[in-house]
């Protein structure tokens, strides 16, 4: 409408009011195209968890846009507070910025002792004097031998005597799987003598003169091995299978 009625006031003036009309005309776009720029992109980019390389990204963004009381990004699928828990770590708790890595717990420790057999008891209990100081009963792990007054009771302890004679040197190794010591306060051990047999308890078992002990329903680690060695005992009827069991 301007041009139009720049055009027709000024027709006459010749060059002079064309370039007038070029001026307005320039100054027109300009003004439109400042309008345009002055307009802001309203567009939100949506995001999910696989644009993040961590949890602790994701729960960092998470937060910074609302989070947990909002989850314009539904990142939150279970709305525990915490984002993306599926992502690898490094991994940031609930609803905090407080970082809590998974960590793996310590292995259970194993405790291992050498001395000196002072004494053996029956079949599966022998008393050392450990070379740290003190005498300490010991009861060998995964095995049970005939009580005292019960047939082969007296077979089984002159067995163990033989395995490990009084005086001998025997090593003590505890089970992570087991307690270090039973309701007795005697520790429950791997024997093995020095110079002789690695594991006294298999020997036990293997020459027929234990059955299998299992002490609240968790079985020792090495007891698939004395279960063979029993079962072989017993099939070949060796020590106690051919005259107590």
């Amino acid at each position: 409408m301007l041009l139009t009625t720049v055009c027709r006031t000024t027709s006459s003036g010749g060059n002079v009011h064309n370039r007038l009309i070029r001026a307005l005309a320039l100054i027109i776009i300009a003004l439109g195209l400042t309008s345009f720029a002055q307009s802001p992109a309203t567009a939100v980019v949506d995001r999910d968890c696989g644009d993040f390389p961590s949890q602790a990204a994701a729960q960092n963004f998470f937060l910074a846009n609302g989070g947990p009381q909002s989850d314009p990004h539904g990142l939150d699928s279970e709305g525990d507070g915490i984002a993306c828990e599926s992502n690898p770590c490094p991994c940031i708790g609930r609803g905090t910025n407080t970082q809590n890595p998974v960590t793996t717990p310590p292995p259970p420790k194993v405790y291992r002792e050498t001395g000196n057999v002072t004494q053996i008891v029956d079949g599966d209990t022998l008393k050392v004097r450990l070379r740290t100081g003190g005498v300490v009963s010991v009861r060998m792990l995964g095995i049970n031998t005939p009580e005292r007054g019960r047939c082969g009771s007296d077979e089984a302890t002159d067995n163990l005597s033989k395995l490990a004679p009084v005086r001998s040197t025997v090593q003590l190794v505890s089970d992570p799987s087991q307690a270090a010591k039973d309701r007795y306060g005697r520790l429950l051990r791997y024997v093995k003598r020095e110079g002789g047999y690695n594991d006294l308890s298999y020997r036990q078992a293997w020459n027929g003169y234990t059955k299998r002990y299992v002490f609240g329903g968790k079985p020792v680690n090495r007891d698939r091995d004395y279960v063979r060695a029993i079962d072989n005992a017993r099939s070949n009827a060796r020590g106690l299978w051919a005259s107590c069991w």
